[in-house]
């Protein structure tokens, strides 16, 4: 058969109704394919899988969602937390994998959900289940049930105590998409990427929201909706994740040290931080040495990039001298050695993306293209040093 006589119509893709999970999808989970998510244990694997089921049901679908670690009242009570259970929502309570590809190949069911591939054995094999010979047997078989069904499947898996994918790194070869939620359980905000996507890119990302009855997709607000206190020491950045900008605050604290001085970093690039640190000194004149600094990036969105550099170094300036940065105000750009400002990648679309936030100021680099934003005033600095003296003059 010549391939252009293959019907591209047979593996439809099949929206699941979260748009943060279509994002990273690239629209939706492909009939027939193999889904592979997995994450730290409490960071809600399955309640994303739960909540994506139930709404592929709600329009109208078939599903089925097998358990081999919790039983069906269990299910049933965490379903409700999330919202009304619809019609045509199987579920299924075994750790039989002969059981398990049984319900897949029945067929009728746009998608299938197994939590967890760990805990379905293959009694044929002496091995244990959770142990590389049975990860194997299990996701070859159900991976071809799908396939046979037409049936989206996706698989839940567990990671080791290091955080990588638990079992063989052959298990991944197996299936079309491998999919990492994370997260810190403190928080809200929940993380999706794609480390393997057989039919789209890997470079998106997806937000999400997670609650004690709710799972939803994230919405970035805007600067003028956040309160924060008129405090030294808060800046706000633009960084970019796939195609995707996110506006984040930057904050530091700097304070007198008791002893050997302390440099803290969460969700920032320790490196980074010692670098501006090293910066300020030599480049502005600001002394650290002798102080604890403490700096991080707010509201659970890291910051590691080097165009968050200008940010954070502004940051550690307006808390070491104790002025307030315009809440208005937005610095991009990455610092170097010598404390001049250099250009990133995608200026424009970060300027945008502050300018829609409700920025009015923004401090960036001389170089790099840019558009023109509308009540938004841009700052071109060369050091800083200059950037520093702007935010300090632009305080309220």
């Amino acid at each position: 058969m010549a391939l252009r006589d293959v019907d591209s119509t047979a593996a439809p893709v099949v929206p699941s109704g979260l748009g943060e999970l279509d994002r990273v999808l690239g629209g939706g989970f492909v009939a027939g394919s193999t889904t592979l998510l997995y994450g730290e244990p409490g960071v809600g694997k399955s309640t994303l899988a739960l909540v994506a089921l139930r709404e592929m049901v709600r329009h109208g679908a078939r599903g089925l969602l097998v358990s081999s670690e919790e039983s069906a009242t269990q299910v049933a009570q965490r379903a409700r937390r999330l919202g009304e259970i619809p019609d045509g929502l199987d579920v299924a309570t075994t750790t039989s994998l002969d059981e398990v590809e049984a319900l897949v190949r029945q067929g009728g069911r746009v998608m299938c959900v197994v939590d967890s591939v760990s805990a379905v054995r293959d009694e044929a094999l002496s091995a244990v289940a959770g142990s590389p010979p049975q990860l194997r047997q299990v996701a070859e078989r159900l991976c071809a049930a799908a396939r046979s069904a037409n049936s989206a499947l996706l698989l839940i898996g567990h990671v080791t105590k290091d955080g990588e994918l638990a079992g063989p790194r052959a298990l991944e070869h197996v299936v079309d998409t491998v999919l990492r939620f994370d997260g810190d359980r403190h928080a809200t905000l929940r993380v999706l990427r794609a480390q393997k996507h057989r039919f789209g890119s890997t470079g998106e990302v997806g937000l999400f929201e997670l609650s004690a009855d709710a799972l939803t997709d994230f919405r970035d607000a805007d600067l003028v909706s956040r309160a924060r206190p008129e405090v030294p020491g808060v800046v706000w950045t633009v960084t970019k994740d796939g195609s995707r900008s996110f506006l984040v605050e930057i904050q530091a604290l700097v304070v007198g040290s008791g002893g050997t001085p302390r440099r803290v970093a969460h969700q920032l690039s320790a490196q980074r931080l010692a670098l501006m640190l090293a910066v300020l000194e030599s480049r502005v004149g600001l002394e650290v040495g002798g102080v604890d600094v403490f700096a991080a990036s707010a509201g659970g969105l890291s910051a590691h990039e080097p165009a968050a550099d200008l940010a954070l170094a502004v940051a550690v300036a307006s808390a070491a001298r104790g002025f307030v940065v315009a809440p208005s105000l937005v610095a991009i750009g990455e610092v170097g050695l010598a404390g001049e400002l250099r250009a990133v990648s995608d200026l424009a679309r970060r300027v945008h993306e502050a300018g829609r936030r409700g920025a009015t100021t923004l401090l960036v680099p001389r170089e790099g293209e840019l558009s023109s934003s509308p009540g938004v005033k841009v700052l071109r600095c060369a050091s800083l040093a200059d950037a520093v003296a702007a935010a300090q003059g632009g305080t309220t």
